[in-house]
């Protein structure tokens, strides 16, 4: 059973436990940027360009064929350019969300790191050797 406490071991560090409270956060804030993008950003931006929705953007290579009945005969093929800017909008925001979010965090780091550290007391050799002084100034 060594390689199922290894394996506990592995999953309890750290890192894969930060590694996946990351991927969780991830998956929530770009659901969020996302909702920005699609519900906040978007409709205002196709007002502007003329009532454009992006995710109705396409180009239709094949019109579908329904019968008298309206019953689809042959699906229809069309090129969903407007998804793919739909997404790749969402993919640019995400990534300027996060980094902002490193710059943020490397400003912190630098300013922790422009206070100096306090200066060591003195070392256990260093305090003996003061103890040996003080008895031999006493004595003399």
């Amino acid at each position: 059973m060594k390689v199922l406490k290894d394996f506990r071991d592995f999953a309890m560090k750290g890192n894969v436990i930060d590694l996946a409270v990351g991927i969780i956060l991830g998956g929530a804030f770009g659901r969020i940027v996302s909702s920005l993008v699609t519900d906040v950003l978007m409709p205002p931006l196709g007002l502007i360009i003329g009532g454009v929705d992006f995710t109705e953007l396409r180009i239709t290579m094949k019109h579908q064929v329904i019968d008298a009945a309206g019953k689809i005969i042959s699906p229809g093929v069309s090129l969903n350019y407007g998804k793919f800017v739909q997404s790749a909008l969402d993919f640019t925001l995400v990534a300027f969300a996060i980094f902002m979010l490193i710059q943020a965090i490397n400003r912190l780091k630098k300013n922790q790191a422009a206070i100096p550290a306090p200066a060591p007391g003195p070392t256990k050799e260093e305090v003996l050797l003061t103890e040996i002084r003080d008895i031999l100034k006493k004595s003399a």
